[in-house]
């Protein structure tokens, strides 16, 4: 089973993040090791094919997570993150 499919078997189901959040924008490190989030869903690629990002591959996706009380889409790789 793929990352991507456990994601998604997953959902409304929590999980770790075992490093740092890095945020666009200036915001930068948010030195938070070990958040705990829902997971609200999972995709393969949540941007335009010209956006220029990389797609899923089978031990990363992109996945959509409550973070304080807001959600967010972030990429997540399998090593960095805990399903609880």
């Amino acid at each position: 089973m793929t990352f991507l499919k456990k994601l998604k078997a997953h959902k409304g189901g929590l999980v770790r993040l075992k490093t740092d959040l890095c945020w666009f924008m200036g915001r930068g490190w948010d030195n938070n090791v070990g958040r705990v989030c829902l997971i609200l869903d999972a995709a393969a690629n949540i941007l335009p094919a010209d956006a220029g990002t990389r797609t899923a591959t089978a031990r990363s996706a992109a996945a959509r997570l409550l973070i304080d009380g807001s959600p967010q889409w972030i990429w997540i790789a399998e090593a960095d993150v805990e399903l609880l």
